[in-house]
């Protein structure tokens, strides 16, 4: 079976691992504060806060925001539930912006127009998760310029994209958001197992996340109330999460960095023999990009049943997916209100998607089966 997505590991990454479980501290030593550094220096971005996951991410995102009860967090309906439910999880309601159909990204014209009547009619969001679908960033420039007469915060969701860019710098480096959030998933551009990352600009939103993050917890006589009483002290300041990553999972986060740009590549170059490989087959491609992480390519039929397709895809041995049901078709979202029909460009991206392999150590033989095999199918 070739699935649509694989983690890369290898023996340095193996070793650093192994070095930490013998040698050093197992939760909190030296290698998260050295895997936050390569971060911060790889997106260019003067602050990172690596977390348990990039859901953990998201939600200390919100609450470092000051995302709260009766407030309202607006995102893209083609994400996993993560994008969505962080803000459910600080009492917040939750919104959905439609999707641009050739991007898959967030819409800016609906973004546009649903912010003029939220303006009207005094419902305006607090915060916008901007999901960079499947890799590939979303126009950051135009959404921060959309929303700023407002003074909604932003975050992006960049799950997908670390090791893309926009506008000629990293995905990450917040130029036009308060936080970003990645995740570090197995399929994901680099794995630490499970884990996450915060990245921001703002010193005040980190040192917020940071303690959100850590039981509420510090040791900084900055953030405590009174003074020290020793150099053993601390203070519960906030009612914070346990959402600390271990040193292991940094071990091998700090490894998988050093071969980030090269998966990347790695991806890139598949993406291209996609879009070269099928361009004649009737289905629709992605669009072109070689500023994409490319996490995912995702190809949508025109004259197919996406079942059945499917189906014969994974008979023949090629473990494809669908990213993703649009969160507002989920029962729980139904039974918040959301039903069919409230955001007819996601719900017709999905009805007809496919995702195809993608990952740094597919072969080329490989990408050639699932390309020739597709093409028997659709050619039927």
């Amino acid at each position: 079976m070739i699935p649509y997505g694989r983690h890369t590991v290898g023996s340095d990454e193996i070793a650093a691992v192994v070095e930490v479980l013998q040698n050093q501290f197992l939760t909190q030593g030296e290698q998260v504060p050295k895997f936050e550094q390569a971060l911060q220096r790889y997106c260019q971005v003067q602050h990172a806060l690596a977390v348990n996951s990039g859901t953990s991410a998201l939600h200390i995102a919100c609450l470092a925001l000051g995302v709260g009860h009766k407030d309202s967090v607006w995102t893209s309906p083609i994400s996993f539930v993560a994008s969505a439910n962080c803000a459910l999880y600080c009492g917040a309601d939750i919104d959905f912006v439609d999707i641009d159909p050739l991007t898959r990204n967030m819409c800016t014209e609906q973004l546009e127009q649903k912010l003029r009547y939220a303006a009207e009619h005094n419902c305006l969001p607090k915060a916008i998760v901007v999901v960079h679908y499947a890799g590939q960033s979303c126009d950051m420039a135009t959404i921060r310029q959309l929303t700023k007469p407002y003074d909604i915060a932003l975050i992006e969701d960049a799950s997908h994209a670390l090791g893309g860019q926009y506008n000629g710098a990293p995905v990450g480096s917040c130029q036009y958001s308060d936080i970003t959030i990645t995740s570090f998933h197995p399929v994901k551009s680099i794995t630490t197992a499970e884990g996450g990352m915060l990245l921001t600009n703002n010193t005040a939103l980190y040192k917020k996340a940071g303690l959100f993050a850590k039981h509420g917890v510090t040791r900084d006589p900055d953030q405590m109330q009174g003074n020290s009483e020793g150099p053993w002290y601390y203070q519960q300041v906030e009612l914070g999460y346990n959402y600390r990553m271990s040193d292991l999972h940094a071990a091998l986060g700090c490894a998988q960095m050093l071969q980030l740009d090269r998966f990347i590549s790695a991806r890139r170059d598949i993406a291209e023999y996609y879009q070269h490989e099928l361009a004649h087959l009737p289905l629709r491609l992605p669009l072109p990009g070689d500023t994409s992480a490319w996490h995912l390519f995702s190809i949508e039929l025109t004259h197919h049943a996406r079942e059945n397709v499917f189906k014969q895809l994974q008979l023949a041995g090629i473990g494809v997916n669908v990213h993703y049901i649009p969160i507002h078709l989920q029962p729980f979202y139904q039974n918040l209100g959301f039903k069919q029909g409230d955001f007819p460009q996601a719900e017709a991206f999905y009805n007809n998607a496919i995702t195809l392999p993608v990952y740094p150590a597919l072969q080329k033989d490989e990408q050639r089966r699932v390309i020739d095999t597709l093409s028997r199918i659709l050619d039927n």
